[in-house]
């Protein structure tokens, strides 16, 4: 039988057990949602974080605090509202290290004591290099939850609902960010909203972002389980097969059950015999050997023609992602509507609050519907519309930014295809731009190229939060202008060169990016180390006639150990 047919004979034993999937599944599997939905606080402290600032930028207590530093754009206020993003990045890079040596619940604990020394930092302002200083490291810990927290929920999810489980961590995000932008528009009104405001006007918006990370920090210690994978990846497989029987609510006799430990034994064992066959030299377990192995890995994501090619259009996707202007906005919204001439602070900080609550509510259709559409008309449906309503605003600038005073209905209209914009996004480039990134790669290289994707995702946030600011400053006009045709040109490459991912199987990711077989390699492999621990055998599929008596005479002990009950670890659990 064909890798690609073992694969799907696993994948369509599971789903005829397991029956429901979507948001059915996880009201069938209310302990591991219920445990994905309390992990994704993470996405929720990230994405609080990234619209905060853009209400704090423009409180006159903030202001003063700072030393009238946040009063005006340009580049200055540019590097203070991005640097969260150059440390965020930072952190994604260790992130990778951190999960895989401390195990994921450590990391998260790790990365929310970053986060809130660098939360600290900010509200002991006296100066704007306090400001540098805290954003920094509490971006630093923004970077790690936003990868870890995404890890930790699909390792922890059964396969049937991991999709919908992971994807709650971009509703999280985007509810984050509607919270904050509220926050900030109820505490504007503390002490008056001009001169003379309090300083808990800006104080309690940036601390109140402690209370989501500490209770994420102290339920992922107290209560939360530890990650089977990592348990699998640290030799300790009984510790594993006890944990997801708990998850699921089963017996570890329960055929599900057995099938999931397999299927992560299965992926465990395929990573080391890849790691192996590559890297032979580098196989006594040491941290150089460790840290030379991830290098040259990384190094072929460049160097490999195929893999190059993969790597392009994960690092342009999240290229395009960023400078469509999604973050511009979510930055800046208050001070591109208060050149609408908006009457009152007040009034620009409520436009700005109805931004988060579209993003939030039509994340939800790409959610439930992303399968069925697929990604490339998603994307350019997407680009389509957000490149329009850039246009459009351009349009109406271009004619009434000198007259908005006695233009409102104009400065209204503005505003309100801004909120076009967001919509447009929140459906297609939000959540779609991340699952195109994790489709493109094959099997042995996802985690490094999604952590390439990633990394690019944040340079790209921090080069826009840097340049938005003296773009609006110099002019409003040409900032739309220019996310305009940048969207655009992201149609054209969406259309000539991304793929449909959607239902493709390995070996056509190959066919596609015009790979040797590496994909096809990797299913070969993995089909192999299926049978040989008993997975196949378990869900009715027999080996081919060819390879019986290999199987056979090799690996009878295997299978018998794998089905049986897996040895028991002493090591504590991290």
């Amino acid at each position: 039988m064909a890798p690609v047919m073992t694969e799907t004979a696993v994948s369509a034993k599971r789903a005829q057990l397991a029956g429901k999937s979507g948001i059915f599944g996880m009201l069938s599997n209310k302990k591991t949602s219920l445990i994905g939905l309390f992990a994704s606080l993470g996405g929720l402290v990230y994405g609080y974080n990234q619209g905060m600032f853009a209400q704090v930028l423009t409180m006159h207590s903030f202001k003063d605090a700072t030393q009238q530093y946040a009063a005006k754009t340009g580049i200055q206020q540019g590097m203070l509202t991005s640097i969260l993003e150059l440390g965020a990045w930072v952190g994604t890079l260790l992130n990778g290290y951190l999960a895989d040596r401390l195990g994921r619940r450590v990391t998260v604990l790790v990365a929310v004591v970053v986060f809130c020394v660098g939360v600290i930092v900010q509200a002991c302002t006296v100066n704007k290099d306090y400001v540098f200083a805290g954003r920094f490291v509490t971006g630093m810990g923004v970077g790690s939850l936003s990868m870890i927290v995404p890890l930790y929920n699909a390792e922890l999810a059964p396969p049937e609902i991991r999709g919908s489980l992971v994807a709650v961590q971009q509703l999280a995000i985007t509810f984050g960010i509607m919270v904050s932008f509220w926050i900030g528009y109820g505490t504007n009104y503390i002490g008056g909203t001009g001169a003379g405001q309090s300083d808990a006007a800006w104080l309690i918006p940036v601390c109140i972002q402690i209370l989501p990370a500490i209770i994420l920090a102290a339920g992922m210690m107290l209560f939360m389980p530890q990650s089977p994978r990592h348990l699998m990846n640290t030799g300790r497989e009984e510790e594993c097969l006890q944990t997801l029987a708990r998850l699921r609510g089963a017996s570890t006799d329960d055929i599900l059950v057995r099938i999931e430990f397999l299927e992560i034994k299965s992926l465990y064992l395929f990573e080391s015999e890849t790691a192996r066959e590559k890297y032979p030299h580098l196989q006594d377990g040491s941290l150089s050997s460790r840290f030379k192995m991830g290098l040259y890995d990384y190094m072929s994501l460049v160097t490999n023609k195929s893999l190059f090619k993969r790597t392009t259009v994960a690092c342009l996707i999240m290229t395009f992602q960023q400078w469509n202007g999604i973050n511009a906005i979510n930055y800046y919204a208050p001070f591109i509507f208060e050149d609408m001439k908006l009457p009152g602070n007040t009034i620009t900080l409520l436009a700005t609050g109805v931004v988060g609550i579209v993003e939030f509510l039509f994340t939800i259709p790409a959610v439930l519907w992303v399968d069925q559409i697929g990604r490339k008309k998603i994307l350019i449906a997407g680009a389509a519309g957000m490149a329009i309503c850039h246009f459009i605003v351009a349009g109406i600038i271009g004619a009434y930014q000198n007259s908005f005073e006695e233009h409102r209905a104009a400065g209204w209209t503005a505003i309100v295809f801004v909120w076009i914009f967001v919509i447009n996004f929140a459906y297609s480039w939000g959540p779609v731009a991340w699952i195109v990134v994790s489709e493109v790669f094959p099997l042995s290289m996802r985690a490094k190229g999604v952590s390439l994707g990633g990394s690019s995702n944040w340079l790209n946030n921090f080069a826009v939060g840097t340049s938005t600011s003296p773009f609006v400053a110099a002019s409003t006009l040409g900032t739309f202008l220019f996310f305009g045709c940048i969207t655009t040109v992201g149609i054209v490459y969406v259309f000539f060169f991304v793929p449909e991912t959607k239902g493709r199987t390995l070996e056509e990711m190959d066919e596609l990016f015009g790979d040797t077989g590496m994909a096809a390699a990797d299913a070969e492999r993995r089909a192999r180390i299926d049978r040989e621990i008993g997975l196949l055998a378990l869900v009715g599929v027999e080996a081919p006639e060819s390879e019986k008596g290999i199987i056979d005479s090799r690996h009878d002990e295997k299978v018998i150990e794998a089905t049986a009950e897996p040895h028991t670890e002493t090591t504590a659990e991290q």
